[in-house]
């Protein structure tokens, strides 16, 4: 068979999304010119997912898991894909929460190969330029600017770990090609003095930007990626508080965008607690909700089944609604607000009487004044629900739904065992980071993940597969719909299982755009054109015939 061009085979070598390392057929490897470059075995993608298994079990710290899988990644996108994919359940916690959390800590230690875009201010003239340097289609960005990184606060630089775990959840459950996905960093600097201190750190060893002069990159930012790709989907990632909804506010109409810390968390959040409620046999219009944490998570949360609770028909929401922060319960006389939790303030008259007992909590005033029926942390601060609180709560709920969502595990506001002790096995428990399921008076009480990767992959593939131009409340309200597992049982999770999360992004992706035509942000399409439209869209982790692409 005669060779083509003496660089194009090296070129494929050294291209993750195409590499096939041991797998390339004799046809291709004397195709391509590089038979003597990659040993004489001739391997399928089944005996390197066997290798991969056995190197893989060598090790034991969850950390060195985590750099052999990025490691892999870096040469071979389809193989890491195919791996992560067959090994959900093991290598979730691997690859994304709580593991990708170390290894933000440790990016400039464990950086091995270029993977994205670092966009920093100081190079904001040159950013159209590093822009077309990424010389492919893209559909979907991730960005972050590294600022609050899980419940680890500002890790600068080592924040681009984030969006490079989410993208290649994205593709293994999305079936988003990794190729055509974009990981970027906005380098504004960081105020970690830690990590400023570092001889190892990678970022600018400068302080966060100003307000002012970091509004502006944000929106140059925006500007260019809509110039350079203007039908992307653009996701924020892991912004301070003080940045994510004003973010999100001001560039949704401009750029098909959503942040998933906001949106995403909340989606999920409302589709266990609508789960749980349907377990016992009632329902979202009938729980009180408790959430500690007012950011943008918790406010995002509580403004998502506000509208829930209204699309239901519940008159005023707010009355099964506490937010709760450190300063203790959101009400509308603080001075303290942020815009984007003034909507969710109670009136300050309803709290007056709540007053605290010697010793007691923040929380544990509000749990047994207000008696809720729910309760919710994203508080990012570790073991906030305490026994008192829980087994309070426990007293006047028969069936109390708890989730302690707050990631990494080291962040959870309780552990899942502490729990069903504290409430003798009563409550109905989803966490942010994985526990295993406990087992109480012989009963074996199962915990589902409330993870995001029920909802981002499956919103992507809807927007891409409609063409959407703007990404609404509304849909991501049918998201959380169709992320519940439409069959509850009390034996099982409030979720479906992991495993399931393929099928679960198209029943979100058919929903998303279902509700994004109905809005005009999206192609009005039939079902059938639908389903054609998210097959040729979605891609599956499987190589290349090159015989058959370069000979034809």
């Amino acid at each position: 068979m005669a060779q083509l061009g003496s660089n194009i085979g090296q070129e494929i070598l050294d291209d993750q999304f195409r590499n096939k390392g041991t797998a390339f057929t004799q046809a291709e490897r004397e195709l391509l010119g590089i038979e003597g470059l990659i040993p004489p075995a001739v391997e399928t993608i089944d005996d390197q997912l066997r290798r991969t298994r056995t190197e893989y079990d060598r090790f034991e710290d969850p950390m060195a898991k985590h750099i052999y899988l990025r490691a892999l990644q870096d040469i071979n996108e389809v193989l890491f894909l195919k791996f992560v994919r067959e090994n959900l359940v093991e290598t979730l916690p691997i690859v994304y929460t709580p593991t990708v959390g170390m290894a933000a800590q440790e990016f400039s230690r464990i950086y091995r190969r270029p993977r994205g875009l670092f966009l920093s201010w100081e190079s904001r003239d040159r950013m159209r330029e590093q822009l077309e340097s990424v010389d492919r289609e893209i559909d979907v960005i991730v960005v972050t600017d590294g600022e609050r990184i899980l419940g680890l606060g500002d890790l600068g630089i080592g924040g681009m770990g984030i969006p490079i775990g989410k993208l290649s959840l994205y593709s293994a459950f999305g079936g988003i090609d990794p190729a055509r996905t974009l990981p970027i960093m906005l380098d504004v600097g960081t105020n970690n003095e830690r990590q400023l201190e570092d001889a190892c750190y990678l970022g600018k060893r400068i302080k966060r930007l100003d307000q002012d002069t970091y509004d502006a990159f944000i929106d140059q930012f925006v500007d260019e990626v809509k110039h350079r790709w203007p039908n992307v989907l653009l996701q924020w990632e892991d912004f301070a508080h003080q940045n994510a909804t004003p973010v999100l506010h001001r560039h949704r109409e401009n750029i098909l965008s959503f942040n998933d810390d906001i949106q995403g968390t909340a989606a999920v959040a409302l589709a266990v607690v609508s789960a749980a409620a349907s377990k016992i046999e009632q329902d979202l219009t009938e729980q009180k909700i408790l959430i500690l944490g007012a950011g943008s998570a918790g406010s995002g949360i509580g403004a998502m089944i506000t509208q829930a609770m209204l699309a239901a028909g519940v008159e005023d929401p707010s009355k099964q609604l506490v937010l709760v922060d450190a300063d203790g319960v959101v009400h509308n006389e603080r001075t303290d607000l942020l815009d984007f939790q003034m909507p969710l303030a109670l009136k300050a008259e309803m709290v007056k009487d709540w007053t605290a007992e010697p010793g007691e909590s923040p929380l544990e005033t509000v749990v047994r004044h207000y008696k809720p029926s729910v309760l919710i942390g994203v508080s990012g601060v570790k073991g906030l629900f305490t026994e008192t609180a829980i087994k309070t709560m426990a007293s006047h709920s028969e069936k109390p739904i708890i989730l302690p969502l707050s990631n990494p595990t080291s962040k959870a506001e309780a552990t899942a065992e502490d729990i069903i002790t504290w409430t003798d096995g009563a409550a109905i428990i989803a966490t942010g980071s994985p526990f295993e399921d406990v087992k109480h008076n012989g009963e074996v009480h199962r915990i589902s993940q409330s993870n995001n990767v029920y909802v981002f992959p499956g919103v992507g593939l809807g927007a891409l597969a409609s063409n959407a131009t703007k990404i609404t409340d509304e849909m991501l309200l049918a998201a959380a719909v169709a992320v519940a597992d439409p069959n509850p049982t009390l034996d099982a999770g409030v979720l479906p299982p992991l495993v399931d999360v393929p099928e679960v992004s198209t029943r979100i992706a058919k929903a998303v755009a279902k509700v994004g035509a109905s809005q005009g942000v999206a192609d009005k399409l039939s079902d059938e054109e639908l389903e054609q439209r998210i097959a040729e869209i979605r891609w599956e982790p499987n190589y290349e015939d090159f015989t058959a692409v370069l000979v034809d």
